[in-house]
């Protein structure tokens, strides 16, 4: 079995950085996974049979899809909501770097569905706050969910981010579901770090750092104090068995109680 963490540089190689391949490396995550840095004028282009979503985590660009052209600024995940580009398979996309430097994150993976381009800005994604007066506030966390059956039926990809409060916890109650699933992360300040349950083993986490998700693992999550934790989310749907609220995730039955109304947890 490969490693299912995979540390990160201090400073991501210019260019694409391959992570995970549908037909190589991970190939259980059944999606390609890169990331992208590109620097002043730089531009890149590509055309995939695939659906293809390209995340912008900082920087400012410029999206062109189809006949359409938008400039995106983000100075960080951590205090800008997403932009992000959701293509179908065989759309030709090109994305121009309009600062000193940018990142963006590429996400591909098989589907026969058609369906529209769309890019999403800050004003499409809402932030949820999750776990707020529950479990002393211990749980409480942003998340931003771009893609699901909910929000784009047509679409095989989960896909969103989620923010950790210094100190505090994500993915709780311990959860699992039968889909692939990859953590991507970044910690604010850079140097930060924080802990990734994984089944029955941790894993220290870092600016830069690539967890993959095997189904039916836990994978609860939790920021060191004085450090922001974010990690992008991404999880491939199955036709037979998607991804959907009202079925997933399945929280572990001995730890469920404490997100209940009422649990007294002590203080």
């Amino acid at each position: 079995m490969e490693e299912r963490l995979l540390r990160g540089s201090k400073e991501i190689a210019h260019g694409y950085t391959t992570i995970a391949e549908i037909d190589g490396r991970h190939a259980e995550m059944l999606m390609d996974f890169g990331v992208l840095i590109l620097k002043a004028g730089e531009s890149y282009t590509e055309r995939k049979d695939l659906e293809c979503v390209y995340l912008l985590i900082h920087g400012d660009v410029e999206f062109v899809w189809e006949e359409n052209s938008v400039k995106a600024s983000r100075r960080n995940c951590f205090d800008d909501g997403p932009w992000l580009l959701h293509v179908p398979p065989k759309t030709r996309i090109r994305i121009t770097c309009n600062s000193t430097d940018c990142e963006i994150t590429i996400h591909r993976t098989g589907n026969d569905k058609e369906f529209e381009s769309k890019l999403y800005g800050p004003s499409d994604i809402p932030d949820e706050i999750r776990g707020a007066g529950t479990m002393n506030e211990t749980g409480t966390r942003k998340v931003r969910t771009v893609l699901d059956k909910t929000l784009a039926p047509w679409s095989n990809f989960v896909f969103g981010e989620v923010i950790n409060t210094p100190g505090k916890w994500s993915s709780y109650p311990p959860h699992t579901h039968p889909q692939p699933e990859i953590y991507y992360y970044k910690t604010l300040p850079g140097n930060g770090y924080g802990y990734c349950e994984y089944g029955d083993d941790v894993y220290k986490v870092y600016n830069n750092d690539t967890v993959f998700i095997l189904p039916n693992y836990t994978h609860p999550q939790v920021a060191a104090p004085g450090y922001a934790l974010w990690y992008m989310w991404v999880i491939r749907q199955f036709e037979h068995d998607p991804y959907q609220p009202q079925k997933y995730p399945h929280f572990l039955e001995e730890h469920d109680w404490v997100r209940k109304p009422g649990a007294v947890i002590w203080k």
